[in-house]
């Protein structure tokens, strides 16, 4: 039974290289503030309503934490097995879908605009992730993931190899920016978006690959590993400020469940402990500086001492 720490500094939260101290808050600790979930994920901060929302994929729904009342109600259900969330720069909500296979935007008035769901004329797989750049254009993956059966999507023929896709913010075009990578998952830009990171989560060991993104802010050269996770897996992740990666991680070994941090250049300085596995992650509250955590049954936060870049 996971209790918090009751003393300051929380154990939980550990320093694998020097440079980590400076976003250690030692007065804060790692906080649950929801349970009951199958397998939680996509989470996203709506810091116009001081709220959380995030995916419970296989239960079918989408569920809201509200800030100011620490209450938990379903936000969207059915949700068509959503995975992935983020916002666009107008502050709307992008999903990926698994089982219509599409990504979608909430309007403000809250009806949801198709933004893709094929391909050359032949459907999607079932969007995993999303991320959006600063021209408004939407990034987002697509493995098979939720079309292998009833849990997370329902079973069908996979008729795309797993690409990585770009929306552009004008014209709504659909294009292939990255091929032939195994199983592309969680993705982020650096904060100068000069970078694009993604999860090669059926590598093995799972890579974390960097991308080139050329001057017209669309093209990306052919990838580099920066890590292999090694007993690790990792799933989604953010980028800070300082273009540190806050990763989902775990799966392997108990010490292992939580967050892994590392550096630009792929060196491991801190990790934060959680009973489970931790799938995904994003930076929110007033100053984007809470880290809230979507880890298999439960959503966990802390306070840190930086700010999640724009775009995720």
């Amino acid at each position: 039974m996971w209790e918090p720490s009751q003393r300051y500094p929380d154990p939980a939260i550990r320093t694998l290289a020097p440079q980590f101290e400076k976003y250690h808050l030692l007065s804060a600790a790692v906080e649950r503030l929801a349970t009951g979930c199958r397998w939680a994920e996509g989470p996203v901060w709506f810091g116009d309503g001081r709220y959380l929302l995030w995916s419970d994929v296989p239960n079918d729904r989408i569920l809201r934490w509200d800030e100011i009342s620490n209450s938990v109600h379903a936000y969207r259900a059915p949700s068509n097995h959503a995975n992935g969330n983020t916002r666009d720069r107008q502050g709307r909500l992008i999903t990926c879908e698994h089982r219509t296979r599409r990504v979608t935007r909430t309007e403000h008035d809250g009806r949801i605009t198709v933004l893709a769901d094929s391909h050359a004329g032949r459907p999607l797989n079932s969007p995993n992730d999303v991320v959006v750049k600063s021209d408004g254009s939407i990034w987002f993956t697509d493995p098979p993931f939720g079309i292998v059966g009833h849990y997370q999507g329902e079973p069908a023929r996979q008729e795309l190899p797993a690409n990585i896709y770009r929306i552009d913010g004008a014209s709504g075009d659909l294009t292939v920016v990255a091929e032939g990578v195994n199983g592309p998952n969680g993705l982020a830009f650096s904060p100068d978006e000069k970078l694009l990171y993604v999860i090669e989560s059926r590598a093995r060991p799972r890579n974390i690959l960097v991308f080139q993104v050329q001057d017209d802010g669309v093209t990306l050269s052919r990838p580099d590993v920066l890590l292999n996770a090694g007993s690790g897996t990792p799933d989604g992740f953010r980028v800070d400020v300082d273009g540190n990666l806050w990763c989902g991680w775990g799966m392997g070994t108990e010490e292992l469940d939580g967050v892994r941090i590392f550096s630009p250049d792929g060196e491991a300085i801190g990790h934060i402990a959680l009973p489970e596995r931790c799938a995904n992650l994003c930076f929110g509250g007033t100053h984007r500086n809470r880290l809230f955590m979507a880890s298999c049954t439960s959503i966990y936060s802390l306070y840190v001492n930086t700010q999640g870049a724009p775009g995720g």
